[in-house]
C-alpha cells in the first residue's frame, strides 16, 4: 500500500514514467502478446513500487545515489525544516544550509560549507565513496566534508524534524556525525554545547562575518564549566559578556529568567567532566531560536505568524554594565546611575585620572589593609574584619565553589582564611567564594544574589560613626522615648493573650484537629523537613503569596521537588481553612486537579505541600506580554479543556459534590508541559448527595468572579463555578484581566465590555490575535 500511494500520489505532481492506459490499449490490439506482456507487467510494477519507495526516501533523506544538487531541497518528515542551497542577503555565494519550512523569506539555522562557497549553481551535496557526507562544486572538488575519520562506505543522511542532519551507517543505523555538533550562529530545540572540563574541547555557536557572508566571524557563544557553569559570549578568546553561574534552574546574573521550562536551558554534566547545555521546547508549534549576531549580540527570537516576522524577545548584551569587566577590578556598575561605575565601599580608583575621565577598566583597589595584611606586614592586629552585604548583584566572575550545609558555614569559611575575600550564598549553587579580585559585577534590577565583601573593621566602624551619633542624640531623649515603647509592648502583649485566648474558644481543639488529619488520612511531615526542603524559607525560593499566605519551592531529603504554602498569621484564613483544604483535596483524585502530597502541623505552623508546579501559575502566562505567546489557539484550547474536565470531576463525577467558590487564573496551576490543575480548595464547600444550593453568611472568594446570587444573597450552587469560569474563559479568550479596565473605556469589568462589544457586533474586540481560532470553536463547535 505505501509504494502505490507514492506512486499516485508521484503521478500526480510529474509525468509518469510509462503511459499504463496506452499499453493496456495495446494488449487489446495484439492479443497474442498477452502472456509475455503479462510478465512484462508483474517486472514493471516491481521496478515501479522500487523506483517510488527511492522517491519517497529522497524527500529527507540524501544517499550516493539520491543527492540534493541546486537548487533541489529535501524536506524533514513533518514538514518542519528544509536541507538545500541558497543565497544570503545582498550576494550570489551559494551555500548548502538548513532552515524552517514555514518561515519566508529564508533564515538558515545551520550552514555546511560556510568558509568555502559556491560561485554558481553547479553545487551537489551527496555521500562520497567513503561515506561522508560532501558538498562538491561543479569540478568535484570536496568544499565541505562531515570529516568521519572512519571510511564506512556505505552510509546515508536523514534530515530529522528537530532541524538536526545524521549520518548515519546503513545496516546498523549507527550514528556517526550530526549537525548539531557543528552548530553555526543559531541554536534551536535539542541542539546541545558542550565544555569538558579536563580536555578543554567546547561545542561553541559561532557568529556570521556579516549579514551577507555565513563565514565562521569573530564572535563565539558557549558555556565555561571551569568552576561552576555559565554561559559567555566571546570576541575571539576574550570575554565580553558573561550570565552569571548557573544554580540548576536558571542563570542568576539573568535578570527575568525564571526556569528551565520557560527559557528552556538546561545544563547536565555526565560525571566525565563534560556539561551540555541543552535547549528544549515547551510547545512544539512554537518556532524560536537563540541566535549570534555578527556583531557579537545574543537574542531569544520567535516567529510571529500574524506579522510574518521574527520577533526578539530578549537581547544581551542590553546596556552597558553587561560588558564583560566594564568597571575593572572591585568595581561596580549601575545603569541607573551616573556615571555607571563605582567602587565598592572600601575601595578608591587605582587611577583617579583615568577613572575621572570615565575609563573604568584600571578598577579599584583596597584603602585599608585587612587584618591578616597588617600581622604579615609587622603591623597590629587590630579588630577582626567584617563583611558589606551588596544586594541584588551578578555576582563576580572567577568564584570557588564550597558545598557548605548553610549560608552561617559559608561565612565563617570565608572568615577564617586570610586569603578570602568575598563570599555569596545561593540556592542550587551552596556556597561562593572569591580569592582574588571582583571582577565584572553589576547591579541587577531584579534577582540576582546577595554578595558579602570582606573589609577592615575600621571601613565598618566609619559606616557606623553617624550611627552612633543618633543613638547619642537618641539617649537625650531616650526617657520619653523608652517610656512609649515599654508602653507599647504592653499593650502588644496584652492584646497576643486576648487574640490567643479567643482563637482557643472558636477554633477546634488539637484533638479535634488530629481527629481530621487521621481521617485524611495524610503523610504528616516534620517543621525541621520543611525547613531543610526550603533553605529555612529562603525568600529566592518565594514562588508568590496569596490570601492564604506565602508559597515556597523545596526540595525534600529524596530529591523530590514541592511546594509549600505557609499559613500566614497575617492571613484572613485560619485552621477552618486549613483543615477544609486538608479534608477535601485528599479525598481528590484527577490529573487537573493539583495533588496535594502532605501537611505539616506544629505548633503555630500549619503547612499544606504539594507536587511543584514549574511554570507556577495561569495569570503568570496569560497576562504576561512575552509568555503570552507561547500560549497559541491550541494551547489555550487544552488549557481550557482540562479546566473543564477538572471541574466537571469536582460537580458531578467525584464521591463527593464539591463547590470550589475561588476559580480564578490564579488558581490554575500549569505543569511542565503546561497542562491546568486546580487548586486552592480552602474555601471550597462540599454537599450532601441530594443538596444542590446552600447559603452562607460569609461570602468568600474574589470579587468580579463571583456570582451575584452569591455576592449579593451568599447563596451558591454548582452555577456560582460556572459563572466564575465563564469570566476566567472569557480572560483566556482576550489575555486582558477582568479588572484591568479603566473609566476611559466605559466599562468596569471584561463581563461589561465582552457584552457591549456583542452587542455592537464586535465580538472580535475582546479576542487575543492568536486565541481567535480557540473562541470560534468554542461559540461555534459545529
Amino acid at each position: 500500500m505505501p509504494c502505490m500511494y507514492r506512486l499516485v500520489h508521484h503521478s500526480k505532481s510529474s509525468k509518469p514514467f510509462i503511459n499504463v492506459t496506452k499499453h493496456k490499449q495495446s494488449l487489446k490490439e495484439y492479443p497474442t502478446a498477452g502472456l509475455g506482456s503479462s510478465k512484462f507487467m508483474v517486472a514493471l510494477l516491481l521496478l515501479l513500487c522500487f523506483l517510488c519507495l527511492q522517491l519517497g526516501a529522497a524527500r529527507d533523506t540524501i544517499t550516493s545515489s539520491q543527492y540534493v544538487k541546486d537548487p533541489d531541497a529535501i524536506v524533514s518528515a513533518g514538514n518542519k525544516f528544509k536541507l538545500g542551497f541558497f543565497s544570503p542577503l545582498n550576494s550570489t555565494n551559494r551555500y548548502v544550509g538548513i532552515w524552517f519550512s514555514s518561515v519566508t523569506p529564508i533564515t538558515p539555522v545551520w550552514v555546511a560549507n560556510r568558509n568555502k562557497p559556491l560561485n554558481d549553481s553547479s553545487g551537489v551535496m551527496t555521500i562520497s565513496g567513503d561515506g561522508n557526507l560532501v558538498v562538491l562544486n561543479g569540478q568535484k572538488e570536496t568544499l565541505w566534508s562531515s570529516n568521519v575519520s572512519k571510511g564506512v562506505g556505505n552510509s546515508s543522511a536523514w534530515l530529522m524534524d528537530d532541524g538536526n542532519l545524521v549520518l548515519r551507517e546503513i545496516g546498523s543505523g549507527n550514528s556517526l556525525w550530526e549537525s548539531f555538533q557543528e552548530p553555526s550562529d543559531t541554536m534551536i530545540p535539542n541542539m546541545r554545547l558542550t565544555a569538558n572540563v579536563r580536555t578543554g574541547e567546547k561545542t561553541l555557536l559561532s557568529s556570521w562575518r556579516s549579514p551577507s557572508d555565513p563565514s565562521i566571524g569573530a564572535f563565539s557563544v558557549g558555556i565555561d564549566p571551569g568552576r561552576i557553569p555559565q554561559s559567555f559570549i566571546w570576541n575571539y578568546s576574550h570575554p565580553i559578556y558573561r550570565t552569571g553561574p548557573w544554580n540548576d534552574q536558571v542563570f542568576i546574573g539573568i535578570p527575568g529568567m525564571i526556569s528551565v521550562n520557560i527559557n528552556g536551558f538546561d545544563i547536565l554534566p555526565d560525571g566525565n567532566g563534560t556539561f551540555t547545555l541543552i535547549l528544549s521546547s515547551a510547545n512544539e508549534s512554537f518556532i524560536g531560536s537563540f541566535v549570534l549576531s555578527y556583531d557579537g549580540s545574543f537574542s531569544e527570537l520567535y516567529w510571529d505568524y500574524g506579522k510574518e516576522e521574527w520577533v526578539n524577545v530578549w537581547r544581551v548584551p542590553n546596556d552597558e554594565c553587561d560588558d564583560y569587566g566594564k568597571c575593572g577590578s572591585f568595581g561596580i556598575c549601575n545603569a541607573k546611575n551616573s556615571p555607571i561605575c563605582s567602587c565598592m565601599k572600601g575601595f578608591e580608583p587605582k587611577d583617579a585620572d583615568e577613572w575621572n575621565s570615565r575609563n573604568w577598566t584600571s578598577g579599584c583597589v583596597r584603602r585599608r589593609p585587612m587584618q591578616c595584611e597588617r600581622i604579615q606586614y609587622g603591623g597590629e592586629a587590630g579588630k577582626e574584619d567584617g563583611f558589606l552585604k551588596l544586594q541584588t548583584v551578578k555576582v563576580p566572575d572567577f568564584a570557588d565553589r564550597s558545598f557548605a550545609v548553610s549560608e552561617q558555614t559559608c561565612r565563617e569559611n570565608c572568615m577564617n582564611n586570610c586569603s578570602c575575600i568575598a563570599y555569596a550564598y545561593y540556592t542550587g549553587i551552596s556556597c561562593m567564594l572569591w580569592w582574588e579580585s571582583l571582577t565584572d559585577t553589576r547591579k541587577l534590577p531584579s534577582g540576582g544574589a546577595d554578595l558579602y565583601v570582606r573589609l577592615a573593621y575600621s571601613e565598618l566602624e566609619n559606616r557606623t560613626t553617624s550611627v552612633k551619633v543618633i543613638i547619642g542624640l537618641t539617649v537625650v531623649v531616650g526617657a520619653i522615648i523608652s517610656a512609649i515603647c515599654v508602653f507599647c509592648m504592653w499593650r502588644r502583649i496584652t492584646d497576643y493573650r486576648e487574640r490567643k485566648k479567643r482563637s482557643k474558644k472558636i477554633l477546634p481543639d488539637e484533638s479535634m484537629m488530629q481527629d481530621g488529619l487521621n481521617q485524611a488520612k495524610l503523610p504528616l511531615l516534620s517543621l525541621p523537613e520543611l525547613v531543610a526542603a526550603t533553605n529555612n524559607f529562603d525568600i529566592a525560593n518565594k514562588l508568590g503569596q496569596g490570601g492564604f499566605g506565602p508559597v515556597y519551592k523545596g526540595r525534600l531529603a529524596d530529591g523530590q521537588e514541592i511546594a509549600v504554602k505557609r499559613l500566614s498569621r497575617a492571613s484572613g484564613q485560619g485552621l477552618e481553612e486549613f483543615m477544609n483544604e486538608v479534608v477535601v483535596i485528599s479525598k481528590l483524585q484527577h490529573k487537573n486537579l493539583v495533588r496535594l502530597l502532605g501537611c505539616c502541623v506544629e505548633g503555630e505552623e500549619k503547612m499544606l505541600v504539594y507536587e511543584y508546579m514549574p511554570n507556577k501559575s495561569l495569570d503568570a502566562f496569560l497576562f504576561d506580554p512575552l509568555r503570552k505567546q507561547l500560549l497559541d489557539w491550541n494551547k489555550r484550547f487544552d488549557i481550557v479543556d482540562g479546566i473543564c474536565r477538572g471541574l466537571l470531576y469536582l460537580h458531578r463525577d467525584s464521591r463527593l459534590k464539591i463547590i470550589h467558590r475561588d476559580l480564578k487564573a490564579s488558581n490554575i496551576l500549569l505543569d511542565e508541559n503546561l497542562n491546568p490543575k486546580i487548586s486552592d480548595f480552602g474555601m471550597a464547600r462540599i454537599f450532601d448527595g441530594n443538596e444542590d444550593q446552600a447559603n452562607t453568611r460569609r461570602v468568600v472568594g474574589t470579587y468580579g468572579y463571583m456570582s451575584p446570587e452569591y455576592a449579593i444573597q451568599g447563596r451558591f450552587s454548582e452555577k456560582s463555578d460556572v459563572f466564575s469560569f465563564g469570566v476566567l474563559l472569557l480572560e483566556i479568550a482576550s489575555g486582558r484581566k477582568n479588572t484591568s479596565f479603566y473609566d476611559s473605556e466605559q466599562v468596569s469589568s471584561l463581563i461589561g465590555f465582552a457584552w457591549n462589544s456583542w452587542n455592537e457586533g464586535n465580538i472580535g474586540a475582546i479576542v487575543d490575535p492568536v486565541a481567535i481560532q480557540m473562541l470560534v470553536r468554542c461559540i461555534w463547535p459545529s
